[in-house]
């Protein structure tokens, strides 16, 4: 992929796509959780990270200066769209109530700016 700002925006949505499509994993047809609650969002925090990491590791491969602007816009991109999705699709869809969503799964998120941020640094002081 060329266009960085195609690249932030498509790796975006596969931090979210990835980490959603395990999670169908360990639902039935029905909607039940077939593990232990605490263990599910274990296993999402590590899907999630896993995911990123990746992500991470090839946007930054393209990327020759300016490491700390991109590490902020990237991780205000990934937060705006796993929000954006997360709204759609677990509050829109399955009814979760959004300010459960919040509190349960939606300040997680904020974790994806410190990382990319994280990255954007290190990779700024490396240089």
């Amino acid at each position: 992929m060329q266009n960085k700002y195609l690249k932030n925006v498509a790796y975006g949505f596969l931090s979210w796509l990835v980490p959603f499509v395990a999670s169908l994993l360990f639902y039935t047809r029905e909607g039940e959780l077939t593990i232990d609650i605490s263990l599910f969002k274990s296993i999402m925090i590590v899907v999630g990270s896993v995911t990123a990491a990746f992500l991470l590791i090839s946007y930054f491969k393209g990327i020759g200066a300016g490491y700390l602007k991109e590490g902020i816009t990237l991780g205000l991109t990934w937060l705006f769209i796993n929000l954006l999705l997360d709204l759609v699709v677990l509050v829109s869809m399955f009814g979760m109530p959004v300010g459960d969503y919040f509190t349960q799964i939606g300040l997680r998120y904020l974790i994806i700016p410190v990382m990319t941020i994280t990255v954007g640094v290190a990779l700024q002081n490396k240089k």
